[in-house]
């Protein structure tokens, strides 16, 4: 009878409870009665019942059983529940555009109600049939308070204007919510930029990173330092559980070894902050680049004189350094049908398109002529030492002419080979896009590039394995494709065409990359 009962448990995911058993709120029994399971309903998608038992949190198919207890869903009036929390700038615009879209694609009716300043709700209803079909509820707040409400089992999904955080990573797996910091746990939605911002009537029009550190930690607190007037500069930030502020802090002053100044102004919102310090002659801040406002953006440069700017082209591709990912979370939970369905759509290209609408950079990939490439060529041409240089820009420029690059690239977590967050997303989108044919018939160049410390042979090499890692990637993330009707290369060039100054740590981490070039 064990061994039957091991089998049946193995199949249904269920587990034999004694005759004494104590019911919670529901009991789920087998249909030949012969096995049953009771505890605390935690959630039914539909298809499958989510309960807490003495065994554990069990997820257990709804085919295979009944369902006991003042606490069983109706299987006729089944109404999918979601609920989002995080970041305002995304809760704000994006995800509810996204959401009536993915309404209107499916033929449903989106009504939106609003019950205070953070919380608001869609109800999806099927107008053929006058029934209510899904309820997504929000929390607009911040990164800090979606990933809390995450945890304290609140919120099934997560808006984050940063990367999850080792501290909150721990604790998700601790509680059974998976390992957030892997491929299926989190999708890039969107990328917007941090951008630095100044009064239209400041001098300064650009500004190292290592410099920005500095003044947001306090070290120079003189616009005569920066090559501006002999004035005290004044520093306005986002709130401290803004996931841009935090984004500042983990990508610009924890690597510099500093800490954000005490003495800043903070703003409640995006606007808020671009409007001060576009009002502010002597003010600097750091802002959401779909949210600048009046004020004047500073390009980004490096002791070697290369300068990059936020602008639409260089956010897509990763190449301005302070990209910030729009990011939606997803724990190892199953989710309705409903909900699965809606992420699924915010991959598509009718998805991209609203992203862009809602002025955010979408995620579909998009070819990029030589000639709208910059001052690529230009950097290429400037470092370019002796002889084996020149051939190799030769052979590189020969290369890649005939070829078009994809806006999308792939970078590495620093110091190590795996990709970072924003370049796992990218995995999934250019093989979704591969998925649905879109390069039928053509060749995709995954081209690796290096930094420039070190000898040029060795990053030659390394350029190469990583072009080799991320064409792996792609291939494994491929599933509904045999890859045949599109040929998958490598090449690489190491250091030959480098985005930044390799005199800094940020300016190297923007030019360890695999760019894809299409034929």
């Amino acid at each position: 009878m064990k061994h039957l009962c091991a089998a049946l448990w193995a199949a249904l995911f269920l587990c034999l409870t004694s005759a004494s058993a104590i019911a919670d709120d529901v009991t789920l029994r087998s249909r030949d009665g012969a096995i049953e399971l009771s505890g605390t309903l935690l959630g039914f998608d539909g298809e499958f019942y989510r309960v807490e038992t003495q065994y554990g949190e069990l997820t257990v198919d709804g085919s295979g059983v009944l369902c006991e207890g003042p606490g069983c869903p109706s299987l006729t009036d089944f109404v999918a529940e979601l609920s989002i929390s995080g970041s305002s700038t995304v809760g704000k615009v994006l995800m509810p555009a996204l959401v009536e879209g993915f309404a209107l694609q499916n033929g449903l009716k989106a009504d939106r109600i609003v019950e205070d300043e953070t919380h608001f709700e869609y109800v999806l209803s099927d107008v053929e049939e006058e029934k209510t079909v899904g309820r997504f509820r929000f929390r607009v707040s911040s990164t800090d308070e979606g990933f809390a409400d995450l945890l304290a089992d609140e919120a099934d999904l997560v808006m984050a204007l940063r990367e999850i955080r080792p501290g909150e990573l721990t604790l998700a797996a601790e509680v059974g919510l998976g390992q957030l910091d892997e491929v299926n746990r989190s999708r890039v939605l969107a990328l917007d930029a941090m951008t630095v911002i100044v009064s239209p009537t400041n001098p300064i029009s650009a500004l190292s990173v290592s410099d920005l550190a500095r003044v947001l930690s306090g070290n120079i607190d003189n616009w005569r330092t920066l090559g501006g007037p002999d004035a005290p500069i004044s520093v306005h930030m986002r709130d401290a559980q803004s996931g841009i502020a935090q984004a500042v802090e983990d990508r610009v002053l924890k690597p510099a070894r500093m800490v954000l100044s005490e003495d800043v102004t903070r703003h409640a919102t995006n606007a808020a902050l671009a409007r001060a310090v576009a009002e502010d002659q002597l003010g600097i801040g750091v802002a959401s680049y779909s949210e600048i406002g009046n004020s004047k953006p500073l390009a980004l440069t490096g002791p070697c004189g290369f300068q990059l700017r936020a602008n639409r082209l260089n956010i897509k591709t990763e190449d301005y350094p302070l990209t910030a990912p729009m990011f939606l979370y997803i724990p190892a939970r199953r989710l309705p049908k409903l909900a699965r369905e809606f992420l699924a759509y915010t991959r598509t290209a009718p998805a991209q398109i609203i992203t862009r609408r809602a002025g955010f950079m979408d995620q579909a990939p998009e070819e990029i002529a030589l000639n709208a490439q910059g001052d690529r060529f230009a950097n290429a041409i400037s470092v370019a030492e002796g002889e084996a240089g020149l051939s190799e820009l030769k052979r590189m420029v020969d290369t890649l002419s005939p070829l078009r690059r994809l806006s999308t690239s792939f970078r590495f977590e620093a110091g190590a080979a795996r990709l970072d967050a924003q370049s796992r997303s990218n995995v999934q989108q250019l093989a979704h896009a591969i998925e649905a044919g879109i390069y039928d018939g053509r060749q995709l160049v995954f081209v690796g590039f290096s930094d420039g410390e070190g000898p040029a042979e060795g990053n030659l090499r390394i350029a190469q394995q990583r072009a080799q890692a991320v064409k792996l990637a792609i291939e494994t993330a491929v599933e509904a494709s045999n890859l045949s009707q599109v040929r998958l290369s490598t090449d690489a060039f190491g250091e030959a065409m480098p985005m930044a100054c390799d005199d800094t740590s940020w300016g190297r981490q923007v030019n360890r990359r695999v760019e894809v070039w299409v034929r």
